[in-house]
């Protein structure tokens, strides 16, 4: 493939819209959470979804001994949480010490102030030799909390953020 080929193909999938999540999760007393931009539902019965994280987050550990993740959509606006979540905290570091949140049925934290939210028990992870890893969760809770308020959706992101 060209580098010309390669610069329509990613401007092509740049037009694709995305919601901004907050993938949680929670294992052994650790809670940590990241923001993910690529979020899709893959099935209806069972329900499930799929999420694509960086590869080598400090979420991933947690996701694999757990064996499940909670998503909570951010509003549009939720300056907040973009610019908490859009850094991975450090191993270890609780994001949610000073941010309102409870626990799913998982032990995933639900962050008060987002839209909704779906937790997730992992049936599927995927490893892509790519920088992004895929987990597909089957819900097995989920619910509004502040549906009245419009969904942050991002047009033109790369689902990239600094590390």
């Amino acid at each position: 493939m060209s580098q010309e080929e390669g610069t329509n193909i990613a401007a092509a999938i740049r037009q694709i819209p995305c919601g901004l999540f907050v993938l949680t999760c929670a294992h052994e007393g650790l809670r940590s959470g990241v923001l993910a931009r690529w979020v899709q539902p893959c099935s209806e019965q069972p329900p499930l979804v799929m999420v694509a994280i960086g590869a080598g987050l400090p979420v991933e550990p947690l996701i694999r001994d757990s064996r499940a993740f909670a998503l909570c959509q951010i509003s549009a606006g939720d300056l907040l949480l973009q610019k908490l979540f859009s850094t991975p905290p450090e191993r270890g570091e609780d994001p949610f010490v000073t941010l309102p949140a409870h626990s799913a049925p998982s032990g995933s934290p639900i962050i008060d102030r987002a839209l909704c939210y779906l937790d997730c028990r992992v049936v599927r992870h995927v490893d892509l030799d790519t920088d992004y890893r895929l987990y597909v969760g089957e819900i097995s809770d989920g619910g509004m909390i502040h549906g009245e308020k419009e969904p942050a959706i991002e047009v033109g992101g790369n689902g990239r953020f600094e590390r």
